[in-house]
């Protein structure tokens, strides 16, 4: 009586503390991100006096793409550090804008890797149930009980290429490129769709350290450059291998 006793409480203190360990099976994590990009530079746009948060630049004329990979690691259940690759590209023209006289616009094409950390303020109760992680409760039915919400933060940097049209070019400051540093930093939520696939969407910003990512400053710049993504993500759990490392068998 005592032993089968013994044997029930030892499996009862064991499930949630194995439970608990579950996500360490796949730490691993392959992202893949796109959607549009919205820079904010010298060329274009509107003054401050006109134009209340910045809203009036975020125009379709001027809205382009970015596309990124992450390769993401679990330090913890709520604490990721991820590698990023990105590309994108943005479009600034004064048409429309507040200086239209001046009739500049650039194209600008920019690669940036960064190193980002990530917190994760609510995680789900999905990837806890044994039934889940082995696929035999189906899809989660309770959507809410399956979101992750994160912050995330990080250094990079950018290479940057830009194609001004001739006003802008014919102008003394104008630069045809160069490399910048740049500190990401925004807000992100996952869907856990399965035992091996998420879902989600992620908004960040960009700070830079030049102020010529469309190849142009004036007297009159106070700021540097920024510029932000929205984007759409697919994210995909790989094994953890007997070493750490992700397993792709």
């Amino acid at each position: 009586m005592k032993r089968s006793f013994l044997i029930i409480l030892v499996f009862i203190l064991s499930v949630p503390f194995s439970q608990a360990q579950l996500w360490k099976m796949k730490r691993w994590e392959a992202t893949l991100g796109v959607g549009p990009s919205f820079f904010f530079g010298d060329i274009g746009g509107y003054s401050q006096t006109k134009n209340i948060l910045g809203l009036r630049d975020m125009t379709f004329l001027q809205t382009r793409f970015d596309i990124n990979g992450n390769l993401k690691y679990r330090i913890t259940r709520s604490v990721n550090v991820r590698l990023s690759m990105s590309y994108a590209l943005f479009h600034a023209t004064d048409v429309r804008g507040s200086n239209e006289g001046r009739k500049m616009a650039a194209t600008t094409s920019i690669f940036e890797p960064a190193l980002i950390g990530e917190y994760y303020f609510i995680k789900n109760y999905a990837e806890n149930s044994y039934l889940f992680y082995k696929g035999k409760q189906g899809y989660i039915k309770k959507v809410l009980k399956s979101l992750d919400f994160y912050v995330f933060g990080g250094v990079g940097g950018a290479a940057y290429w830009v194609n001004g049209n001739d006003d802008l070019v014919a102008d003394t400051n104008y630069k045809v490129g160069g490399f910048t540093a740049v500190f990401p930093g925004g807000l992100g939520a996952t869907l856990v769709y399965s035992p091996n696939l998420n879902f989600g969407v992620e908004v960040g910003g960009r700070y830079t350290l030049t102020d010529y990512l469309d190849g142009y400053t004036s007297q009159y710049s106070k700021a540097n450059d920024v510029y932000y993504f929205l984007n759409l993500t697919i994210t995909y759990k790989l094994k953890t291998g007997p070493h750490g490392l992700p397993s792709f068998r």
